[in-house]
């Protein structure tokens, strides 16, 4: 034990004794005084203080080894706490140098999944590697900003964007890669006209729901922080049914290319965008100013839906041998189901065996058809959509349990 010794002027002498810490007998009371004369005071403590003092002196030490035990096992406690929370946080956005894209593609001679869409491994994932091209001039610390409001945004029903690479006028954007096919072939085999993986009424609203869902997270719930203030969200510009992914091992769509029109510059004026546009997912409004919001992204919507039931193209054109050609739109004769007596089960797709609520099938066309209506101003909003179209989906649930129909289903999306 450390004894504390002071410089005094005039103090009586007193005699030491043993205090060992190991001593349980009661500690002395004696009383004599000690005075203790300093130049601005004077202080006057006893023998027994100065016991309790020596006894607080131990208790103190054994208290701050102890802390230090704890404070170490909690450091190491911590650390993996924040090491197994990281695992869980949104990843930072990568900005890949663009040898190391070039490396991954092998100088791009891999396989292509499309003409501007290349698959490889890099940093230790499996991805897919989109080209595309600026439409106006970006620079870099707001890309940075962008790129990182759209890692943040996290959806079951989204294809993670994971980072971008810059080259010239070219942006390489890198998204997590997920197996399975688009809607567009699911929908339509060409091998096998009369096949579908989307055999049941309920895959097809459960992608409906999956669809709409992620769609009304872009438009109302994405993009929090960004410049806009309070107003969140993106327009996505890609809604069509080529641009969905159906997860190979349930059956569930996923939203391809989510961040693809705002990074590479289509944005203007906050959440709105200029760019070409697919042929029968194309707004009115978009068609005449070539601006995208998020009623066109709506109306894109819609025409998916229809779509889905139907299992029709958005516009389909018929050639005849005299030259002449019949443009037909999924939009049109869905109108006109909707209008004939038994037009909606005549409508929907033969490959479904007929096997459909009908109730259920003509609200869901309704739906569809209010989100492509000529004016923007009259289409509702993604978040309206979203709950009908899950109110429809819990229905049509229900209406296969009482079927008894078995919807758990086993399915490959390889090549028939």
């Amino acid at each position: 034990m450390c004894k504390s010794k002071r410089s005094t002027s005039a103090v009586q002498p007193r005699t030491r004794r043993n205090t060992s810490m190991t001593d349980e007998s009661p500690r002395p009371t004696r009383t004599r005084t000690l005075t203790l004369t300093s130049s601005s005071s004077n202080y006057e403590t006893t023998t027994s203080d100065v016991a309790i003092t020596e006894s607080r002196s131990y208790v103190y030490e054994e208290k701050n080894s102890r802390e230090k035990e704890w404070s170490n096992a909690s450091s190491i406690s911590s650390h993996a706490s924040l090491s197994s929370l990281k695992d869980t946080l949104p990843e930072n956005p990568n900005i890949y140098p663009f040898s190391e894209i070039s490396a991954a593609t092998a100088k791009f001679s891999n396989p292509r999944l499309s003409s501007s869409a290349w698959r490889c491994s890099l940093r230790a994932r499996d991805v897919v590697v989109f080209r595309r091209t600026f439409r106006r001039p970006i620079d870099l610390p707001e890309l940075r900003h962008r790129l990182a409001l759209i890692c943040r945004s996290h959806h079951s029903s989204l294809v993670k964007l994971l980072g971008a690479s810059v080259s010239g006028s070219a942006i390489f954007l890198v998204y997590e890669f997920v197996p399975g096919a688009s809607l567009a072939d699911c929908l339509r085999n060409r091998r096998n006209p009369s096949f579908t993986d989307l055999n049941t009424w309920s895959s097809r609203m459960q992608i409906a729901s999956d669809v709409a869902h992620g769609l009304d997270y872009i438009h109302n719930f994405s993009g929090s922080g960004s410049d806009s203030g309070s107003d969140f969200g993106f327009v996505h510009n890609h809604i069509k049914s080529s641009s969905i992914l159906i997860t190979e091992e349930n059956l569930r769509a996923k939203i391809c290319h989510f961040g693809a029109s705002d990074l590479c510059g289509e944005a203007s004026g906050g959440r709105t965008a200029r760019l070409e546009g697919t042929r029968g997912y194309m707004a009115p409004e978009f068609q005449v100013s070539g601006v995208a919001t998020k009623k066109s992204d709506v109306y894109a919507f819609g025409v998916v839906v229809l779509e889905l039931l139907s299992g029709e193209e958005a516009l389909k054109f018929e050639f005849h041998d005299d030259g002449s050609y019949r443009r037909t739109s999924v939009v049109e004769t869905a109108r006109a189901a909707v209008t004939e007596s038994g037009g909606v089960r005549k409508w929907v797709d033969k490959r479904l065996r007929d096997s459909f609520p009908v109730g259920v099938a003509e609200r869901m066309i309704r739906v569809g058809l209010e989100c492509v209506g000529n004016d923007p101003n009259e289409r509702p909003d993604m978040g309206w959509v979203s709950i009908e179209v899950s109110k429809l989906y819990l229905e049509s649930k229900e209406w296969d349990e009482k079927m008894g129909n078995n919807i758990d289903l086993s399915v490959s999306l390889a090549p028939r």
